[in-house]
C-alpha cells in the first residue's frame, strides 16, 4: 500500500535526518543534530494544513482561480472551494519521480502538463540536501512550452525547536511590509509594518500571534553565496532555528493555527513559508519569473540550527 505521502525516502548525513515523501515532494520530518525542527507527518498520515509540501507553479492563492495570459482569460480548477480560489499550485497531489538519490540528498522531479487554466508544459524539480549546517532545498524548473511562461514557488514547513512549547518560541522575521487581505485571504494592499502588530523585526512570542499573513520586502541577513537569514525561532534555552532564502526570494508567509493535530488533541503550530511571490501573483504579476521557451531557473532556501 502506498502511504498518503507516497514513497518514503530517508536521508541521513552530518548528524541530521530528513524524511521525505514523493507526493508533493513533502518534507515529512527534519531533525538537525538530533533535534526535531519541523512538525513531523508520520507514515500513513496526510500532511495537516499542507505541512511540508512544495508549492508550484505558484504559492498561496489565485483569486477566483482566474487570471489572464496575453489577453486570454485562464480558468484554473477551484481547489479551495470555501473561498473559491486556486490554492498552492498544481502539484499538491503529484507523485514526483526519484531522479537521483544518495545518503545525503535526493532529487525529485514532476512534470506540469498543459491543463485548464495553465497552457504551459514545464519540468520541475526539488533537491533536498543535508549539509553540515542543516538542510538546503533547491527548486528548479524548465519551460518546455513554445511560449513564455510564468513561474513562482514556495514551501510550507511547520517549524519547532525540539520539545520547546511552540507558545514560548520567539519568532523574528525581517520583513518591511505585510499584505492586507479580505475575508477570502486575498490581498487588497501591501502596507508597511511600522507601528503595526505585523512588525516582527524585533521578535514576538509565538503564543501572542494570530497570523495567516504574507510579508514582503524581506531583508536577508547575509551569510554569503547570494543568500541570507530572513527569519528565526529562538527557544528559552537560546537555541535558534534560522530560515535562510536566496536574495531573489523576497516574500514569506507566517501561519499560526491552534487546530494542528497532536497526540493530546489540537495544539498551536507555526508555519514559516519561503516564497518567491506573494498571494495572487498570477494576477498582480508581482514576483513572477517569466521563462522563455527552453529557459530554466533555480532558487534555494534552507534551515540551520544554531546551538545555545
Amino acid at each position: 500500500m502506498i502511504a498518503p505521502t507516497g514513497r518514503d525516502i530517508v536521508l541521513e548525513a552530518h548528524g541530521s535526518r530528513a524524511e521525505i515523501g514523493t507526493i508533493a515532494a513533502v518534507l515529512r520530518s527534519l531533525a538537525i543534530d538530533g533535534l526535531q525542527v519541523t512538525e513531523p507527518t508520520r507514515l500513513g498520515e496526510t500532511p495537516a494544513f499542507s505541512n511540508g509540501t512544495i508549492l508550484a507553479p505558484w504559492p498561496n492563492r489565485v483569486r477566483d482561480a482566474r487570471w489572464r495570459f496575453d489577453g486570454a482569460e485562464q480558468q484554473l480548477a477551484i481547489t479551495e472551494p470555501a473561498r473559491s480560489n486556486a490554492l498552492h499550485g498544481l502539484l499538491r497531489t503529484a507523485d514526483y519521480e526519484i531522479r537521483e538519490r544518495s545518503d545525503s540528498e535526493v532529487l525529485l522531479g514532476a512534470i506540469i502538463p498543459p491543463q485548464a487554466g495553465w497552457p504551459f508544459f514545464m519540468d520541475t524539480w526539488v533537491r533536498y540536501r543535508l549539509t553540515p549546517e542543516g538542510l538546503a532545498v533547491t527548486h528548479g524548473v524548465i519551460n518546455l512550452s513554445g511560449d513564455r511562461a510564468p513561474y513562482a514557488t514556495g514551501a510550507h514547513p511547520f517549524l519547532r525547536v525540539g520539545d520547546a512549547p511552540v507558545e514560548e518560541l520567539v519568532l523574528t522575521l525581517h520583513a518591511a511590509s505585510w499584505f492586507d487581505v479580505d475575508d477570502r485571504l486575498l490581498p487588497v494592499a501591501e502596507r508597511a509594518v511600522d507601528g503595526t502588530p505585523y512588525d516582527l523585526r524585533e521578535g514576538r512570542r509565538v503564543g501572542e500571534l494570530e497570523l495567516d499573513t504574507a510579508f514582503g520586502r524581506v531583508r536577508h541577513r547575509s551569510i554569503g553565496s547570494g543568500r541570507g537569514d530572513v527569519a528565526w525561532l529562538d527557544d528559552p534555552t537560546g537555541r535558534r532555528l534560522a530560515l535562510w532564502q536566496d536574495v531573489s526570494w523576497t516574500y514569506a508567509q507566517v501561519f499560526t493555527t491552534r487546530a494542528f493535530p497532536g497526540r493530546g488533541g489540537s495544539r498551536l503550530a507555526l508555519a514559516v513559508e519561503p516564497m518567491t511571490a506573494p498571494p495572487d501573483a498570477l494576477n498582480s504579476g508581482e514576483g513572477l519569473v517569466w521563462l522563455e521557451p527552453g529557459e530554466s531557473w533555480e532558487g534555494s532556501w534552507g534551515l540551520r540550527l544554531d546551538a545555545a
